[in-house]
């Protein structure tokens, strides 16, 4: 049992040897080594500079700007887009525009053969004419009252219905053509002239190319920052380096259970027609932009748990300063709170550092403003 007892004093000694050698100077304790004379001068102990202070190398806080973005997916559509079909059936006789062509709200596409409509129409009118007549001579009779009033009231009400005939005779007439509801551009044709064509066919596409859609969806983490306006940036590989630039128009009033997602829709302006209906695009909405944003080097954090502290050169000393961090860019964190423009923070040698110890910065990084 002395035995054993022995042995385990010498290890808790040990242990407390090495403990004392790795950390006690962070805790204002010396190096054992140099208590005893046995520390040696050279490239291991770097010396010390003339008043005590530890050598660190310190980068000033840096203000510039922050743009707080999320990224995502999208596929773009046209402000209106239709697919024009037949609501009735017919001989195409008459086809007057061009695959690809720019056409005008209210330009006539294609034109069936209407033959029998007019026809109608005719035999509506001559109807009409005879119903007007055999009106305007029965109220010529009403004074000798050799008509009954109720022979008059069922002649009003025969100039009705001719009436309603003919307007019904003509909107059949309207039908037999195609008309553009609005201005944009027509895509293939899928009729022949000649071709007879059954009700819902396909005729063509149209397509408001002048100001595209792009519909995306953001996680919900972000849903309480959405808001009308917000910039957009759209990119696609099919143009290179170029990108358009647009504003969220909608933000949809629920979140998908499935995603956990919320969908926006962003408006485009599109004058030279470079962005097509069904594009991928890759999306960049724009959360905030600060212009005096602080921003510290990476190396200079210090994470203990759930919080980040710094140290801060002020007056020959460093001080631990916990700080509240903000968005990461490349090689620099942004800091909220904790400093100020005018600080210095340690960017190397801070793993041996104390609070309140006295350091000495023998270097100060300079970073390039953006």
């Amino acid at each position: 049992m002395r035995v054993i007892t022995q042995i385990g004093l010498v290890v808790v000694a040990a242990a407390a040897g090495a403990a004392w050698h790795l950390y006690g100077e962070q805790v204002g304790l010396p190096r054992p080594l140099a208590l005893v004379g046995l520390e040696r001068e050279g490239p291991a102990a770097p010396a010390r500079p003339a008043g005590g202070g530890q050598q660190v190398v310190a980068a000033p806080v840096r203000v510039g700007t922050v743009i707080e973005r999320v990224e995502s997916v999208g596929s773009a559509r046209a402000r209106d887009a239709i697919t024009l079909t037949s609501r009735v059936s017919g001989i195409v006789s008459v086809i007057r525009f061009e695959e690809g062509q720019l056409v005008k709200a209210g330009d006539v596409l294609v034109e069936f053969d209407r033959g029998t409509q007019e026809a109608e129409r005719d035999q509506a009118r001559a109807q009409l004419d005879d119903a007007r007549t055999r009106l305007n001579r029965a109220r010529q009779l009403r004074a000798t009252q050799a008509v009954a009033e109720a022979q008059i009231d069922q002649l009003e009400a025969g100039l009705r219905q001719a009436e309603a005939r003919l307007r019904q005779t003509e909107a059949k007439i309207e039908e037999m053509k195609i008309v553009a509801p609005f201005d944009g551009r027509v895509g293939i044709r899928q009729v022949s002239l000649g071709a007879l064509v059954p009700p819902g066919a396909v005729v063509t596409t149209l397509d408001d190319l002048s100001r595209m859609r792009i519909e995306f969806a953001i996680p919900e983490v972000f849903v309480a920052r959405l808001a009308q306006g917000m910039p957009v940036t759209a990119s696609n590989p099919a143009f290179g380096e170029r990108s358009f630039t647009g504003t969220v128009e909608v933000v949809d009033t629920r979140i998908d259970p499935a995603t956990r997602a919320v969908r926006l829709v962003a408006a485009f302006e599109n004058q030279d027609e470079a962005l097509k209906p069904g594009m991928f695009m890759n999306i960049e909405l724009t959360l905030s932009r600060r212009e005096t944003a602080m921003m510290v080097p990476e190396e200079s954090i210090d994470p203990v748990a759930d919080r980040t502290f710094v140290f801060a050169v002020r007056n020959g000393r460093a001080v631990r300063q916990e700080v509240k961090l903000g968005t990461r860019l490349s090689g620099e964190v942004e800091v909220l709170d904790g400093l100020s423009v005018e600080d210095q923070v340690v960017v190397r040698g801070l793993q041996r550092l104390r609070n309140g110890q006295p350091v000495t910065v023998t270097e100060v990084m300079r970073r390039p403003v953006s």
